[in-house]
Order: C-alpha cells, then structure tokens, then sequence
C-alpha cells in the first residue's frame, strides 16, 4: 500500500503529535491511517504501509481497540480481520478526552480530595498551601463536572457553540 505524500505527512504528523500526548508513536499512526482510509484495513496492510513489525501492528491495535478508537470489521467473502477507525471527528474527540479523563483527570480528583483532607488535619502546614490545594481541588472539579455536562450534548449543538467562539462571551459576561 503506497501512500501519497499528503497521506504520509499526516500519519507521521499525527505520529509525533502522539508522543507529545502520552501514546506510541505507532499507535498514533494506525489510528491516523485508519481513520484516513477509505475502507478497513487488513493488519498486513497496515504493515506494509507503514513499514512497522506486524507484531507492533498488532499490539497497537489491540491498544487501539481498548480505548475504543478502531474496531474489528469482516468483508463478506473474506475470513481475515479488517481494522477500522471512528470517523466522526466529534466521537474520537469524545473517546479520546473520556479516555484521559478516566487515566489522568480520575485519578488527580482523588488525590487532591485525599490531599484537602489530610491538609485540613495538619495543623503546621501553612494557610496559603492549603488554600492552593483547595483552589486546585475545586478548579479539577469544576473541569470534571464540566466533561460530564457537555459529553451528552449533541454534536450538532457543541458545533454551534464552537463557531461561536468569543461571541458567547456576551451572553454570559457580568
């Protein structure tokens, strides 16, 4: 499978942009081919496109597949497993931003709830310290409930809230 340098550009890209987020280099590209491809593609063809060890291929996607970006598919007429990618630019960004919410925003909440606690009970520790850990507390949060508020709105209205941009600013100003 040959791919166009545009194509190739992109893959790479998104590649590169997957380290500076907390994933594999690899796992980023079969996610970027995949989403890219017209149709599903066989794990082989992910080999050959992108010059990766068939077993890095196959750790990737089943990687990928935790997370709930690429699922299996068949084609009729073909025993062999095809791969595909969410395509719906709106649902990966859900996924993807559900997924570093449970990994990393989760986990922070407790810590810091956990934190608040044991500060309150400290009677050394300094009065800004604790009020830096409560701001920080309440700002994740407030992040948290926030997810939870927008991850049942529908696309069509996050799409207008986007493009309003700096224009909502107006409604909500003081």
């Amino acid at each position: 499978m040959q791919l166009s340098p545009a194509v190739e550009k992109y893959v790479l890209h998104w590649g590169e942009m997957g380290t500076r987020w907390g994933t594999n280099r690899t796992v980023a590209q079969i996610q970027a081919l995949l989403y890219l491809s017209p149709e599903p593609l066989r794990a082989d063809q992910i080999v050959d496109a992108l010059s990766v060890a068939r077993s890095n291929v196959s750790t990737s996607i089943r990687e990928l597949q935790g997370f709930g970006l690429v699922r299996m598919t068949h084609v009729l007429g073909d025993r062999r497993d095809y791969f595909e990618s969410l395509h719906d630019v709106w649902e990966l960004f859900r996924v993807i931003i559900e997924q570093r919410k449970q990994r990393e925003l989760n986990p922070t909440l407790s810590m810091l709830r956990n934190a608040a606690e044991e500060v309150d009970a400290e009677a050394d520790t300094h009065p800004v310290t604790k009020e830096r850990i409560h701001n920080m507390l309440e700002f994740i949060e407030s992040t948290s409930d926030w997810y939870e508020q927008i991850s049942d709105i529908p696309t069509s209205t996050l799409t207008k809230l986007m493009k309003l941009g700096k224009g909502i600013t107006k409604l909500v100003k003081k």
